[in-house]
């Protein structure tokens, strides 16, 4: 007994003093700038002793659990000072930081040493992230920094041209890119047609695009995730700051309401070069105008909500009789919640809306589409310990599709109204991710998304024989619309048809010595709705259409492999990633496809497949009075819609041998393919005064069509094309550059200013939109005509804050 009694007491000594050596404790808090208040995302959190750390999530929230000791925190972020402190970890802390902006002392370079290369141990690998800063420093057209053309810039990203709205990812689509402000969808980018974006740089917190391993709380998309936040409002001061450019301006007013609790944000932007046309005797109009928003109110430190949103227009008209409006506006209801020190989650209500006008005054009626959708989200991260976090959540999102309306404008226009059926869908998705410290030297993320898409049913739906909607004529070779059979009418509570898919996601990665980094990842990724577009750049015309029971969702396989380096402390950093995509249910169109106001569009569509390869560089200097980076990618991007076999599948269609598909079923160049595509920026502080800035852009052509001859009929010479984009125009290559003075400032003056002088293709580069090809009146033999948007392009801006 004695001895039972000895063991036991032993064995609660030893279980004590091993409970008490694993004892761990929390620390947690919110970092947030001094000056305003406004969190910040991705700073990093780092116990140099420990060779661990942690960075904010998209709220500035922060958690990490070590072991109970006494140990050195750094606090870093780019461009604020840090903080280096002693912390006793004896129980859980809550700390927040407030972090202050670095002085610009420009005539000595002072390099910070950073303690934990985190980005070379994180897994996440095929992620660009950009800073305000730098958007506003790069060269554009016409003077104004615009997220969108600065991201052409970086490995990987194109985009069909000057003047082009979207981008391409990976030779991906335009349609393919997710594009989220405050985790709603924008559906359209483009102002003016493609001259500027949507996104008010004045207003933007953060860039982050995601080319590949995609975390699995985004879905929807199979090329990339653009993911932008908006600033949350000063609410320690009241702030105003703009600036006065050639063709717009803007302001953004941002303050407390209560102060340290409650804050507001507004900005608008707005052009007015159209207010100039009439002294030129120019009755047509082009503008666009937005609105950005936002108030945030500190409930308790457990509790925020936040209310966003953002409204835009363009206007284009040719004198009164031909209107065009386009437009987003989306809005945010967010409520982020603190379970625990461990369990951070965040709540949002999501509404969204593209809307596109058409009035024709000389035909008589007015025409109007878009897509809305509503979207639940709930996302939760539990932080396990410093080695293991996960993240988890579901949303849930419904769609209106609106195809089509058209409409009288006058009682004697002859026009009939009619609204081309609506569609309706719905899609829900459940995920978790985990990331995962494994050792010192390997970290993982992995995770799976499940994904559910319901096609809703409609008033009206065609039925066709053998269930297929396009037919082929093996007397002319060429696909043409079916005809229905009949039209059903399966109302708005039914159910076309169900989609499922699972989405696994893994990234792996294993650094050496904090210095560098090999890493691997596997993204699949479902997409189940299509823009309908024939052209190689999206229109403001586009209509968007679900997937349905002709038309499958889209899949995605990517594979990536890079290497990763530090060089010099950071000083220098070298990246280089290989992938491989290949993507199922690819639609492509019938030739002679009518997409707009196309009541079954279904008709026109054959599903197919594509694939995109290649090979990206990028050289960043980081640290210095120059600054900058060099970025290079060679890639493929090829598509293939072979000729369907309905038989196979035990359909008896009695389609004849001779389908041919697309191109003959052979694989042919997408819209976007870019063979080569090399991007050089530099940015050089002179002195406290003067900042220079140029990049350099050099791409392949892009893939065309272009006449391989000609016949004869009835006295009329027509042209005939070969296979599809088998042609490609000129290389496209351009210089841009800008200077920005900041004048002395007058300390009795609140009110600091600067001016950006730049210069849009330097040396006057008249790169193809289009080449087109006629008859030469004088020698009656054909001539090619290039058609350019741009040539050298000066612009002044005057920036100011106070």
């Amino acid at each position: 007994m004695p001895n039972r009694h000895f063991v036991l007491s032993l064995g609660l000594l030893l279980f004590g003093v091993f409970a008490q050596a694993q004892q761990k404790f929390t620390l947690s808090g919110t970092i947030s700038e001094a000056n305003s208040n406004e969190t910040l995302i991705g700073v990093t959190i780092a116990f140099p002793e420990l060779k661990t750390g942690v960075t904010t999530n998209e709220y500035g929230f922060y958690s990490i659990t070590l072991p109970e000791g006494e140990y050195t925190l750094v606090v870093s972020y780019l461009g604020f000072q840090d903080i280096r402190e002693t912390i006793n970890l004896n129980s859980n802390i809550k700390r927040d930081f407030n972090l202050l902006e670095e002085a610009e002392e420009l005539e000595e370079v002072v390099v910070t040493d950073d303690v934990e290369r985190l980005d070379i141990r994180k897994p996440q690998m095929s992620v660009n992230t950009m800073a305000v800063q730098t958007i506003k420093q790069i060269p554009v057209v016409l003077g104004e920094a615009d997220v969108i053309k600065s991201l052409l810039l970086l490995p990987g990203v194109s985009n069909a041209g000057e003047a082009s709205s979207g981008f391409n990812v990976r030779g991906g689509a335009a349609d393919q890119n997710l594009i989220l402000l405050d985790e709603a969808t924008v559906f359209n980018t483009s102002h003016l047609f493609g001259f500027f974006s949507v996104f008010n740089p004045d207003a933007i917190k953060d860039v982050k695009l995601f080319k590949g391993g995609i975390p699995a709380r985004y879905g929807g998309r199979v090329s990339s995730v653009l993911e932008i936040f908006q600033k949350e409002g000063n609410s320690k001061d009241f702030k105003v700051n703009g600036g006065i450019g050639a063709v717009a301006s803007r302001l953004l007013l941002e303050g407390p309401i209560q102060k340290d609790r409650t804050a507001f944000l507004v900005g608008g932007r707005a052009s007015y070069a159209h207010l100039f046309l009439p002294l030129f005797d120019v009755d047509n109009k082009a503008y666009f105008y937005d609105l950005n928003a936002k108030i945030n109110h500190k409930i308790n430190d457990r509790n925020n909500i936040f209310l966003s949103g953002y409204f835009g227009r363009d206007l284009f008209s040719i004198s009164d009789r031909f209107v065009n409006t386009y437009g987003n506006a989306v809005g945010n209801f967010r409520w982020n919640h603190l379970f625990s020190d461990r369990l951070f989650s965040n709540l949002s209500i999501i509404y969204s809306d593209y809307y596109y006008g058409l009035e024709l005054d000389f035909v008589g009626f007015e025409w109007d589409s878009g897509i809305q959708n509503f979207n639940l989200k709930y996302d939760l991260k539990h932080y396990i310990n410093d080695k293991l976090q996960l993240n988890y959540g579901l949303n849930n999102t419904y769609y209106v599709f609106n195809p089509g309306r058209i409409k009288p404008n006058s009682p004697d226009s002859g026009i009939v109204e009619e609204q081309i059926t609506k569609k309706y869908a719905n899609e829900n998705a459940i995920y978790i991710d985990i990331e995962h410290q494994i050792t010192e030297n390997l970290s993982m993320q992995y995770g799976l998304r499940a994904s559910q898409f319901n096609r809703l049913g409609q008033d009206e739906f065609y039925v066709y024989e053998n269930n297929n909607p396009v037919e082929f004529d093996p007397f002319t070779l060429v696909y043409q619309e079916a005809t229905p059979i009949d039209t059903i009418n399966p109302g708005r509570g039914g159910t076309l048809k169900k989609f499922f898919n699972l989405e696994p996601r893994i990234s792996a990665s294993y650094n050496f010595k904090g210095k560098s980094s090999i890493k691997a990842s596997y993204t699949r990724l479902a997409q189940y709705l299509h823009l309908l577009s024939n052209t190689s750049s999206p229109t403001p015309l586009d209509v968007w259409t679900p997937s349905g029971p002709f038309v499958d969702p889209q899949l995605l396989d990517q594979f990536a492999v890079g290497y990763f380096r530090n060089i010099k402390d950071g000083d220098y950093s070298f990246e280089t990633e290989a992938f491989y995509k290949d993507i199922q249910n690819r639609i492509d169109y019938i030739d002679g496809a009518n997409l707009i106001a196309n009541k079954a569009i279904e008709r026109v569509i054959l599903n197919g497949e594509a694939r995109a390869y290649g090979l990206e560089f990028l050289i960043r200097k980081n640290e210095g009075r120059l600054t900058g980076w060099l970025a290079y990618t060679w890639s493929k991007s090829e598509q293939r819609t072979p000729p369907r076999d309905l038989r196979a599948l035990g359909i008896d269609t009695g389609r004849s041998d001779l389908e041919t598909g697309i191109n003959q079923g052979q694989w042919y160049s997408t819209p976007y393919d870019k063979r080569h595509d090399l991007s050089v920026y530099a940015s050089y502080n002179l002195n406290k005064k003067w900042n220079f800035n140029a990049n350099f852009i050099y791409q392949t052509g892009q893939p065309t069509n272009y006449p391989v001859g000609q016949f004869e009929f009835e006295g009329l010479t027509a042209p005939y094309y070969g296979l599809r984009n088998k042609e490609r125009l000129p290389d496209y290559h351009r210089l841009d550059v800008s200077a920005i003075l900041t004048p002395k400032r007058n300390e009795r003056k609140k009110v600091k200013s600067e001016w950006v002088f730049s210069i849009y293709n330097l040396y006057s580069r008249r790169n193809a939109a289009s080449i087109n090809f006629r008859e030469n009146e004088d020698t009656g033999r054909n001539e090619a005509i290039r058609t350019s948007i741009f040539g050298i392009i000066p612009a002044v801006t005057y920036n100011f804050r106070f």
